[in-house]
């Protein structure tokens, strides 16, 4: 699904030497290349603030807890996706809302937010889900209206653009009050080990999130607020710069290895490719919405799981993100929900597919899976 080893092969020189650096410098943690990538970092998003963690999830979850959300505070957010957004809600004693998304981009459904809103709703957690933009003008006006906070799960979508309805542009992750993301190896943007960073413009949230990540310190051995061990290490740093200089370079190449496969697959009537924005019917040569941490089909008329088993036999990687929607998984079931409104997440988690998408899929390789997929629907 994706080829580490490839990436790695094209940066090897640079990376060894930079995490050689570290190792003999003995700065492992909050050492200067950590301070070096955060810097770094903030001016790729053109962000005031950018706060590094261990990861994705302690990134969510202590975004929340600078915003200040009290158990029994509301937070909504996507039925379709993975388990980590929801699950900081709970660990916080927060009550988890969570609502359908639309068809075609796989993101929250706004108008379901809106039906799920109650005096109690605190928050709203958008999801970037495979690398594409929420409806983030919506949203914020959504949140606005109701003096609710926008927390940003952006683990699958650095590097993308959100094109605003009055034309401006701003990064994915930093639209709302807070960003969260993730530099799992397989992301993007990824490390080689576990890693995340909390994004915001607001410098007294700021200042509370960068106490929290260390104990709540802000003076060695003084915790003036309740707070958790969550650090991005330097080694981890020294790769992530690496990588950054040349994000935009890996996220051009997702988005050519999307347009090969859509081109692939158009005139295919049992299989829906993504969109990269509502008003695109394929991938535009100017779209910059999307960074496809994920390719992802919807199988019509046909059985997804058994098309993931001859994709499996024929050596061809896949992935069903994801089999079951959160509303039914055991940990996150509540009596309070319908089925009635999970109408697209329960006919999504039949039929999604994820082919291998990375930076360094070339023709013959696309040409093989396409063909794969194809005589699979067609038979």
């Amino acid at each position: 699904m994706v080829d580490l080893k490839g990436q790695y092969e094209g940066i090897k020189d640079e990376v060894n030497s930079s995490v050689l650096e570290v190792m003999e410098s003995s700065a492992f943690i909050n050492g200067p290349r950590v301070h070096q990538f955060q810097k770094e970092l903030e001016a790729y998003l053109d962000v005031k603030h950018v706060i590094p963690c261990a990861n994705g999830t302690d990134a969510l979850q202590i975004a929340m807890m600078g915003l200040g959300l009290k158990p029994g505070d509301e937070v909504i957010t996507a039925d379709f996706t993975f388990a980590a957004t929801v699950e900081v809600i709970a660990l916080l004693g927060l009550t988890p809302v969570l609502v359908d998304v639309e068809p075609d981009t796989f993101n929250i459904d706004v108008k379901a937010v809106e039906r799920a809103i109650t005096p109690k709703t605190k928050a709203i957690v958008p999801v970037h889900l495979f690398g594409m933009c929420a409806d983030m003008d919506s949203i914020m006006d959504l949140a606005e209206k109701h003096n609710l906070f926008v927390i940003e799960d952006n683990a699958q979508a650095i590097g993308a653009n959100y094109t605003s309805g009055n034309g401006s542009k701003k990064k994915a992750g930093t639209i709302g009050h807070v960003g969260a993301t993730s530099f799992f190896p397989s992301k993007n943007l990824g490390c080689y080990g576990d890693g995340g960073a909390i994004f915001t413009n607001d410098d007294d949230l700021a200042h509370i999130i960068r106490g929290v990540v260390n104990h709540g310190m802000y003076k060695r051995y003084y915790h003036d607020v309740v707070g958790v061990n969550s650090r991005l290490d330097s080694i981890q740093a020294a790769v992530l710069s690496s990588k950054l200089k040349r994000l935009d370079q890996y996220n051009k190449a997702r988005q050519e290895a999307a347009r090969k496969y859509n081109v692939a697959f158009e005139g295919e009537a049992n299989i829906v490719t993504p969109v990269a924005k509502k008003e695109c019917s394929g991938i535009c040569s100017d779209c910059d919405c999307h960074v496809f941490h994920q390719y992802t089909l919807k199988i019509k008329n046909s059985d997804r799981d058994a098309l993931a088993q001859h994709l499996n036999e024929k050596g061809i990687p896949c992935g069903v993100y994801y089999p079951i929607p959160l509303h039914l998984q055991k940990a996150y079931a509540d009596s309070r929900y319908n089925e009635a409104d999970f109408e697209v997440t329960n006919s999504l988690v039949k039929e999604v597919i994820s082919l291998p998408m990375h930076t360094e899929l070339d023709q013959e390789q696309i040409d093989f899976i396409t063909s794969t997929v194809k005589s699979f629907v067609n038979g």
